[in-house]
């Protein structure tokens, strides 16, 4: 397997498909939308009766007042940190050219030096989203099936529709953490195990031993996938020394969660040098120079990811007692900017009446239709939050049917 630490990048060492294998493999990734957490969440909102000035407008709403509380995406309320700002001002004049100072290499070298990672490890992309779509048309087919947990983040599932692979959901355990020994079980030829750790939308952590167990213990021709985006939002270690050992695993990160840049578009998707190749092949875009300037500037802040865990994690921390001493019902033990709340009636109905209040709250899941997520917000934001769940709550059930089908967030494109 690949292990040198060339200058060039991964890319350019490896041969190029012939011309029609890689134009197949660019049509196939270009089957159905990379599905972000932004497009699931517009779709969700679109698809609840939504007080003016949030209506449907074409393919989706109109923008929400400007006094809503916006904790439906994820997103972080903090926005980049101050070194961020200061790099995107110092690398914007020179926006007229294709990163003419090399900003995403001296990115990607960064990260690279931090995880004591060769430079050939990590493939820089606009966001997470990109790789993990990537990942799962390059692993899996009509042969080799994806194993997901149920609920978690369904960004997999659109591109397993694409490559046509088996779907299998696993439910959470009863502590609403990944059933790794189920999942490994659930497919002898799978060909992605998924992992979303913390686990979008539950906030619930799935230990590292038990994800080494699920590396150590998959099928063979196997790779697992783990999504890192909420990591830092939480304690847990993370699992990129596995990296440095050749394993089968690719680890993806964000820098739209703890980083507060959803909006700039930076991520990874970290792993063996033949591992990230096979994603290039369905497609690599230049990254915007001022996302890859406030991301390493973000990366060299050593003061951002513990404050902003301990900012957000108290505020999660408060809400989650609020809601628990006024007798609502939260899943599990959420250690990230995240959380469910069980809510007893249709958590459609429940979107819809929070949107009328001027509150957007998270979508709901299958599994789990009387639920809804939480993204914790700054403490005002949550004050508000407290204000208008009680009242929601507290007035009678309305018809379920009265709602609009759930559409699906493919008919919102241009939201990818």
């Amino acid at each position: 397997m690949p292990t040198s630490d060339s200058e060039t990048p991964v890319v350019a060492r490896e041969a190029a498909p012939p011309r029609r294998a890689f134009l197949g493999l660019a049509a196939l990734a270009a089957a159905t939308p990379i599905v972000s957490e932004m497009m699931l969440a517009r779709a969700a909102q679109a698809a609840v009766d939504a007080p003016k000035g949030m209506a449907l407008h074409g393919q989706g709403p109109l923008p929400p007042p400007t006094d809503a509380v916006m904790i439906n995406a994820n997103e972080n309320p903090l926005g980049p940190s101050k070194a961020a700002v200061e790099a995107i001002v110092r690398i914007a004049p020179s926006g007229g050219r294709y990163d003419l100072y090399g900003e995403t290499e001296a990115l990607a070298r960064t990260f690279a030096e931090q995880h004591g990672l060769k430079r050939n490890y990590v493939a820089v992309y606009a966001g997470s989203s990109e790789p993990l779509h990537y990942s799962v048309l390059a692993f899996t087919s009509k042969d080799k099936g994806l194993v997901i947990a149920d609920p978690t983040y369904e960004a997999a599932m659109a591109a397993a529709s694409v490559s046509g692979a088996k779907l299998t959901k696993v439910p959470l355990t009863s502590s609403y953490t990944h059933d790794v020994k189920a999942m490994v079980a659930a497919d002898p030829t799978a060909g992605v195990i998924y992992i979303c750790n913390p686990n979008n939308p539950t906030g619930t952590i799935t230990p590292k031993s038990d994800i080494v167990w699920a590396l150590e213990n998959k099928p063979k021709g196997s790779i697992l996938l783990v999504d890192e985006a909420y990591l830092h939002l939480s304690d847990e270690p993370d699992v990129i020394d596995l990296i440095a050992q050749d394993k089968d695993l690719i680890v993806l990160r964000t820098f739209s969660k703890i980083y507060g840049m959803a909006g700039l578009r930076c991520g990874f998707a970290v792993g063996r040098p033949d591992l990230l190749a096979k994603l290039q092949a369905y497609g690599w875009n230049a990254m915007p120079i001022t996302g890859s300037a406030a991301a390493r500037a973000s990366l060299l802040d050593p003061n951002l990811v513990p404050e902003r865990r301990k900012i957000i994690g108290d505020t999660r921390t408060a809400t989650v007692a609020w809601l628990k001493a006024n007798g609502f019902k939260v899943i599990g033990d959420p250690k990230t900017n995240c959380f469910m709340i069980a809510t007893g009636r249709p958590g459609r109905q429940v979107m819809s009446a929070m949107a009328r209040q001027k509150v957007l709250i998270g979508r709901t899941w299958p599994i789990w239709p009387d639920a809804v997520r939480i993204t914790v917000g700054t403490p005002e934001e949550m004050a508000k939050f407290q204000v208008a769940f009680q009242k929601v709550m507290s007035t009678p059930a309305v018809a379920f049917n009265d709602l609009d089908p759930m559409p699906s967030p493919m008919a919102f494109p241009h939201y990818s």
